[in-house]
This record gives structure tokens, sequence and C-alpha cells, in this order.
């Protein structure tokens, strides 16, 4: 019987070497965006002196860091970039899988590209198909593997990014059969850090990618892989989701890779916080009652999609009073405050401790569980806002800005990046030349990305 296994490894080696051109484009505006993630996180970030505090680089390494000068590993540049670019919370999301895919991919694949010397057409194709990957193993347990504590994105990122990493270096059917199953045990990353708000989950993607790069380092040493690594109690979909039937949904799904393109589904963020928690912050901005001042407002209630509670609401009176605004990133009641409060959700809104006034108007927010929701094909939101005059407004976000319902262009993703350039310390004509190189050559010269030091 052919394993889910196999069945990867042979999709992924008889994909074509040309995207389609829907594909194509989506996929390197999901590149630039976790390109320009990243280098706002290497200089405005709360991990920007990961690379001077880890290995340093040295000249004779193949692969660049972001906001660094040094040279590295392939797996010492992979963890970094993937915790760079997870940091800020501003990295895209595939809804329905609940997986982040360009944080653990985008550095797997780059790092592969620069060990290699592969060009940029074979990097993008492969990270194409790590999306793939990784999108089919989420939707084979929608909500399975955070339900059970663990982050989606770290767990099957590992995986996926094996199977990048493999496709961008030209590993042929035995290596990479092997990849697959060494990749298994890499797979890590749980939602401990939510009771304290450390910020480990930042690693989590990096971690991934590191453990892709490292899979197919120990299969071209020999290491063999199980081929029934995805199947049984003992399997992935068994360990991590609680699922043994999701083995069967993923190698069902694998019949259309190569001719259904999930990734043209992926969602970018709008703001550097938990994704969920973005159409509750369109929701309040959606409001036409007078809200300028928070001591109009009596009461904002919260209806949370089942499935979203544990990671924006639970427990409640410490989502309302974080002990550090890193913290807040995940925490419903701060961030629709500091929306209240400041007028808009950045970077540098998580920085340090809990703004005070924050804190005060959160203690006016509530919340209750919202059963028929859409989640997590969607996204939505619901609040209702009563003012201490008595009036009151009900608002309903259907889904999140930049999802398949609502997706972004070009104009939009460039927007994004240009904002995060600018944090970086980029300068225009660096800039402006990434974004050529990227959105407009047909075979984009990685070389450009050697050297992104910021000031």
């Amino acid at each position: 019987m052919t394993t889910s296994a196999e069945l990867l490894t042979d999709r992924v080696l008889s994909l074509p070497d040309q995207l389609p051109s829907e594909v194509e484009t989506k996929a390197r505006l999901h590149f630039v965006d976790a390109l320009g993630v990243g280098l706002a996180a290497a200089r405005v970030g709360p991990v920007r002196n990961l690379a001077s505090g880890s290995a340093p680089g040295n000249a004779t390494g193949p692969c660049s860091v972001l906001g660094s000068t040094g040279r590295y590993s392939a797996s010492e540049a992979a963890l970094i970039n993937g915790t760079l670019i997870h940091s800020v919370e501003f990295d895209d999301t595939h809804t329905g899988s609940i997986m982040h895919g360009s944080s653990a991919l985008f550095p797997a694949v780059l790092a592969a590209a620069q060990e290699s010397g592969a060009d940029g057409k074979t990097m993008l194709n492969a990270f194409v198909v790590g999306w793939e990957t990784i999108i089919r193993m989420g939707l084979a347990a929608p909500g399975g593997f955070q339900k059970n504590g663990f982050q989606g994105t770290s767990i099957a990122g590992t995986i996926a990014g094996a199977v990048a990493v493999g496709r961008t270096q030209g590993a042929g059917r035995e290596l990479l059969l092997n990849a697959v199953g060494i990749a298994a045990s890499f797979s890590s990353g749980n939602f401990t850090f939510l009771s304290e708000g450390a910020s480990s989950k930042a690693a989590q993607p990096g971690i991934a990618a590191q453990g892709a790069i490292s899979a197919i380092h120990l299969a071209r040493g020999g290491v063999t892989g199980a081929t029934r690594v995805f199947e049984g109690s003992g399997g992935f979909f068994g360990l991590y989701a609680r699922d043994e039937s999701a083995s069967e949904r993923f190698s069902a799904s694998l019949a259309s890779l190569g001719s259904e393109w999930l990734i043209t589904d992926a969602a970018f963020k709008e703001f550097p916080c938990c994704h969920y928690i973005h159409p509750f912050i369109e929701a309040v901005g959606r409001s036409t009652l007078d809200i300028s001042s928070p001591d109009n407002i009596d009461e904002i209630r919260c209806r949370v999609p089942v499935g979203q509670e544990a990671i924006i609401a639970l427990p409640w009176e410490h989502k309302q009073s974080p002990t550090r605004a890193n913290e807040g990133r995940w925490s419903l009641p701060y961030v629709v405050a500091l929306r209240l409060i400041t007028g808009g959700v950045s970077i540098e809104n998580f920085e340090g401790t809990p703004n005070p006034d924050v804190v005060e108007l959160a203690k006016r927010i509530s919340w209750e569980p919202w059963s028929d929701s859409g989640y997590p094909e969607r996204f939505p939101a619901e609040i209702e806002i009563t003012l201490r005059d008595g009036s009151s407004e009900s608002i309903t976000v259907a889904d999140v800005n930049g999802n398949r319902t609502r997706p972004w262009g070009v104009e939009q993703v460039v927007g994004k990046f240009t904002k995060n350039a600018a944090l970086a310390g980029l300068s225009d004509q660096k800039r402006d030349q990434i974004l050529q190189t990227f959105l407009e050559t047909a075979n984009p010269d990685i070389d450009i990305l050697s050297d992104l030091a910021t000031p």
C-alpha cells in the first residue's frame, strides 16, 4: 500500500517547473511580504539582536541573515530568519489550515538556494511546493494541532520545509522520501508561551526551517526516515492532532497537488498581532458612534469564534491586563482597547510594559463564544459597543481583510513592504531594486538578498 509520504514525494517530483501565472504572482507577493516583515523585525522587533547573539557569521558561510552583514550556515540562517519573520506577528496566514506558511518556508528555501547555488525561479517554485504541502497538512486536521496545544506552522513546517528544500536543491526520490520521514523528528512548537507572553513562539517557524535544512542534510548523509511517518496512532497526525484518519484525508488531498493551487487563498496581514484579532480591529474602526474618547464607552462585547478562545480570550482577566506589552499581541481586549486609545496598531505598540490607559479600557471589554462563526475558513468578528449615554451598535466583519474573500493585490502588498522597508532603514533605491527583482524579473537574482544589513 502506498503511504502518504510516498504519495507526497511522487507528486512533488512530478510538478512542472513552470507555474501558472496567477500562482507565480501570488508566490512572489508572499515572498516579498515575508522579506519586508523580517527586515522590519531585524530593526525594531522584539528579537532584533538575535543575529548578534547567535553563533557569529563568517566570511565563508554561504547564507545571509536579514539585517546582518554576517555569513552563516544554511541551518543557522534558516533559524534566525524564520524567527525574525514570525517575531512581530505580521506574517501571512492560510486561514482554513491556520498555517503561517512564509515564516517557515521563506527562510528554508532562501538558505537552501544560497547553499546550493539554485536560481531565483527554482527557489520560488520550491516555495510554492512547500506552501501547497503545509496547507494540505493543516486542512487534513483543521484546528486539530491548535486544539492539542501545538502551533501547526512549526509542527507541519519541518515536513513542508524539507519538501521545499529538497525541491530547491534537486533532490531525487529516495533522498526526498527519507527527508520527509526524518523531518517529522524535528516537529515541535507549543502554545505554553501564552501563559507568560514569552517570545519563544517567534522561534518556532525558525526551528521548523532549520529542521527542514537538517532533514535534507541527514538524508544526504545516509540517515533514513520511516515511510509510514503520517499513518497510525504514533504517526504525525495521530500524535499532534490526535486524529489518525487525517492521514487519509491528507493522502486524498495530494491528488490535486499541481492542479489546484491553494497558495492563492493565503491571506496577508494588515496588523502586527494575532490574525484572529484583525477583524475586531476593523469592526471598531467601522463604528458610527462617538468613541473618540474612551470615557464615552461603557462596554464592548466581543463574540469570539469557538476555537480561537484559548489563544485570544483565556484567561480573560489576564488578557485584559497582560504582564508585558509583547503579550498583548495575542490579547483581544488589549488590542481592541489599543486601537481605541492610539488610533492604530503598530509594531512599536508591543514594546516594554503595557499601556495603562489601554489596560483600563480593556477592563470594560467582555466576550462570549460564537459557535457558528464560519471559523477557520473565515476569520470573522462581531462586536457590540454600548456608550455611557445608553446608545449602542452591533458591528459584524464577515472575514478578515486580506483573506481569499477580500484578497489583496500588488498595490496593497507593495504598500506594506514599503512601510516595513522604511522601518528597516532601507534606502529607496534598495527597496525599489528588491521590488523590481522579485515582482518583475522572470528569474530573480537572489544575490540582492546577500547583504540586507539595516542601519
